[in-house]
């Protein structure tokens, strides 16, 4: 008996020592404490980049979900119409993330070597490049908001009621650029903590302003959905603004002058080229996700809206993995740089164990209380029918999702971002539309067909990814 006590007394011992140790370094990776991740504990650098970064994307997800909370009190047809926007938007987070990566693998490799003037002169051409993307679709957006949600299959009266709420976002698509852009110049840089705090003060205006430009407060009348697309810009653009006085005022590792606002043709041709690759990569993936849109419209705005807020829940916990994942991404790029490939692909499989294990813990909370999290956003039985199925099935290939992401983001954290792209293609354009299509509408498997199609493609990607990261060509990719 005395020696059972002993043991637990030991026992008890090494779990406060180890709370302890993760208590102080959770508190050095929300700070921010300088770190070296070419060395040392590969543990220790994946838990101080996953932190910030996991919060960083959490906070990301935060600004769908209180929309959706606030929006779905105006009527399915309010969360229809959110859900048909931000389908289009994903091509404009294509773009933005898929010019992030280019920025991160490269900013990360200039970190590794050392060379920080040449990881700002980088941050300023993304910056540019960024600003004139933005400008473009813009235009669009300002111009033809009821003729895109037309296109994406929205009623006359959903589109009566809604387009304002399309025109905001898309002609303010600026401000998501420049935030995935400068946070992923802070990621490149392993200052993950400043991109984490500058999405926390953003998220806080935008819980601040929904319910006001929705429902109205004294002077501010109520813009409806349309309010709900004025304070989200406003609390990005407020972030943005943040991101720009900390790089140019040098409160991160990276700091940026004047010198520097000038184009640089070949920094920008070098981060075009790198970048191109993301850009398709995430415009292949988010162009199969607006296709999917467009075939759940075809089951009514009930069923659009049961699957838009399923959509936004798992985008909550896809965004912390999403999170560890370009923690791999960074330290694949810094490692490299540093001429240590072994580090970095240790580094990878290391994360993705990390992942899968948080992944798994999720997908079982989806699987219990999927109704009780759909009742939170809606009332109606057949949203809160159709979104309980969405999450339970999407869900289920959760684990498949942890090694995939994280895989797939060490190629990009390379340099390699052409292998993710031509797994995409595959995957996404040659496998899950033509079996959401065949299985939805055809076989007349309805919305299951759809939910199917996006499970059994992410676990292909995760499979062919696994199998192409252990063949090692992006350990030789220059960038």
């Amino acid at each position: 008996m005395e020696g059972f006590l002993f043991y637990l007394s030991v026992l008890f011992i090494d779990v406060m020592n180890t709370v302890k140790k993760i208590v102080k370094h959770f508190g050095a990776a929300v700070s921010g404490t300088e770190e070296d991740y070419t060395s040392g504990s590969i543990r220790k650098a994946i838990f101080m980049l996953s932190v910030p970064m996991v919060l960083e994307m959490m906070m990301e997800s935060i600004f769908f979900l209180v929309d959706a909370y606030f929006v779905s009190s105006l009527g399915p047809r309010a969360i229809a119409t959110v859900g048909l926007t931000e389908s289009v938007l994903t091509l404009v987070y294509a773009i933005a993330i898929g010019l992030s990566m280019g920025v991160t693998a490269i900013v990360a490799r200039r970190t590794g070597e050392k060379d920080r003037d040449g990881a700002a002169k980088t941050a300023v051409q993304s910056i540019i490049l960024g600003i004139a993307l933005a400008m473009m679709i813009s235009v669009v957006g300002i111009l033809f908001p009821k003729e895109i949600l037309a296109l994406m299959g929205g009623e006359p009266e959903l589109i009566a009621e809604g387009y304002q709420y399309t025109q905001i976002l898309l002609g303010g698509n600026v401000t998501i650029m420049l935030l995935f852009i400068i946070n992923a110049i802070f990621r490149g840089a392993g200052d993950a903590s400043v991109a984490m705090k500058v999405l926390i003060i953003s998220n806080i205006l935008n819980i601040i302003l929904d319910p006001i430009f929705i429902f109205g407060l004294g002077p501010i009348p109520a813009f409806g959905v349309k309010g709900a697309a004025i304070a989200t810009t406003i609390g990005r653009g407020s972030a943005v603004i943040i991101q720009l006085l900390i790089l140019f005022y040098g409160w991160s590792k990276i700091k940026v002058g004047i010198k520097d606002s000038i184009i640089r043709l070949g920094i920008m041709m070098n981060l075009i080229r790198v970048s191109l690759g993301g850009i398709f990569q995430f415009i292949i993936g988010t162009s199969s996700w607006v296709f999917l849109m467009r075939i759940m419209a075809e089951f009514g705005s009930e069923v659009l809206a049961g699957y838009t807020i399923a959509i936004r829940v798992l985008m909550f916990t896809l965004m912390p993995s999403w999170g560890m994942s370009n923690a791999a991404a960074t330290l694949v790029g810094q490692n490299l740089g540093a001429n240590r490939p072994l580090r970095a692909e240790r580094s990878v499989w290391k994360t993705g164990k990390y992942n899968a294990i948080f992944m798994v813990i999720v997908s079982l909370g989806y699987l219990f209380f999927a109704e009780y999290i759909l009742k939170i956003f809606s009332e109606d039985p057949q949203v809160i029918k159709y979104g309980a199925l969405s999450l339970r099935v999407i869900a289920a290939g959760y684990v498949f999702y942890a090694y995939g992401m994280v895989v797939i983001q060490a190629f990009n954290g390379a340099g390699d971002t052409r292998t993710p792209t031509i797994i995409n293609f595959f995957c996404f354009w040659l496998f899950q539309l033509p079996f959401a299509y065949v299985a939805a509408l055809y076989f007349n498997w309805g919305v299951l067909g759809v939910l199917l199609a996006i499970t059994l493609a992410e676990a292909l990607i995760a499979v062919i990814g696994v199998f192409l990261f252990k063949r090692g060509a992006w350990k030789t990719v220059k960038v």
